[in-house]
């Protein structure tokens, strides 16, 4: 058995070397490909029957990864989306494998052929006014809790930071008064500045003069004074929303994320007339042409833009075949 073979070294420093140590990659970003391995290295030990440990560069082949792929979708309920990201991960390492295993490269062009499945985009959801304020109004400001909460949501809709930054910004990435702003390292490492709006920095003034938890480094601790976790956000922002549907009706069965919140603020830019290259640059996005998405999310834009237009005079009345083969080919 030659060593040079073996998937375990292989896969270890696709992660130390590559990843963490050349690349420098998120803390996200590790995370996501571990778990796409750990799917795909149980997956793998159940089809051949044997253990990861034992592997070989061999043994994973394009067939392989396509059956896995179809067993994510069709057993696992992922979703398109979800399947290609997945993908990615596969495609990160076997790009990582052509530089290692040159003797392969028949192999591993094969795996990188596999293409990503096409799905339908749809529409960017965002909340309302009315909704953005009966959720914030929601919280007890009366608990440590709802008071953080408050904060919280305040803060991700009037900023729209991605979840991972909200939830590891520290007391020190945000600075008050003249120019006030938070801090904070996003996709690809990369530090950027969000300002802050007078009431925001006013309610997180009156939040940073709560008692600490854990070692007052964290601005949104749990109770534990650690970091919120994924669950615990969802479960926070679930709880507010059905609080908030009461006197929101149109909340109702809306799923409140932190990425709502972020594709919120970002629609109050541009329906405010920011150019989409200054909103590329508030949110972090690596390209401007990730923010086009936003052009197709509000219907109220459209008609003000239909509204400024001059419209064709159509005639009235309903169009009638002439021939019964159209008719047939009407009604399908």
């Amino acid at each position: 058995m030659s060593p040079t073979t073996e998937l375990a070294p292989l896969l270890e420093r696709f992660f130390t070397q590559r990843l963490m140590q050349e690349r420098r990659v998120s803390p996200h970003t590790i995370g996501s490909y571990r778990d796409t391995f750990r799917l795909f290295l149980k997956f793998v030990q159940q089809r051949l029957h044997k253990a990861p440990g034992r592997l070989l560069f061999e043994d994973i082949d394009a067939p392989l990864v396509s059956v896995f792929l179809d067993h994510l979708e069709k057993q696992r309920g992922l979703s398109v989306r979800s399947r290609n990201l997945r993908l990615t991960a596969i495609h990160s390492f076997f790009r990582y494998l052509a530089y290692e295993l040159p003797t392969h490269s028949a192999q591993i062009q094969r795996v990188l052929a596999i293409p990503s499945k096409r799905f339908t985009r749809t529409l960017v959801r965002f909340l309302t006014h009315p909704e953005v304020d009966a959720l914030l109004a929601a919280p007890d400001l009366r608990t440590w809790i709802g008071r953080r909460d408050h904060a919280f949501m305040l803060t991700a809709v009037q900023t729209g930071l991605r979840l991972s930054e909200i939830t590891a910004a520290t007391r020190e990435d945000l600075v008050l008064g003249m120019g006030a702003h938070i801090r904070v390292v996003g996709k690809g490492r990369k530090e950027r500045c969000t300002p802050l709006a007078r009431p925001t920095g006013a309610v997180l003034k009156d939040w940073l003069r709560e008692p600490a938890r854990g070692d007052g480094r964290l601005l949104f601790p749990n109770v534990k004074g650690e970091r919120l976790s994924v669950h615990g956000v969802q479960y926070l922002l679930a709880k507010h929303a059905a609080n908030a549907a009461r006197v929101c009706p149109s909340l109702q069965g809306k799923r409140v994320t932190v990425h709502l919140l972020r594709h919120t603020m970002a629609l109050r830019l541009l329906e405010a007339g920011v150019d989409r290259a200054v909103i590329a640059l508030w949110l972090g996005h690596e390209s401007v042409e990730t923010t086009q998405m936003y052009l197709e999310a509000t219907l109220a834009m459209k008609e003000k833009a239909l509204a400024k237009t001059a419209q064709p005079q159509g005639r009235r009345g309903l169009f009638r075949p002439s021939d019964r083969l159209l008719s047939f080919l009407n009604s399908l």
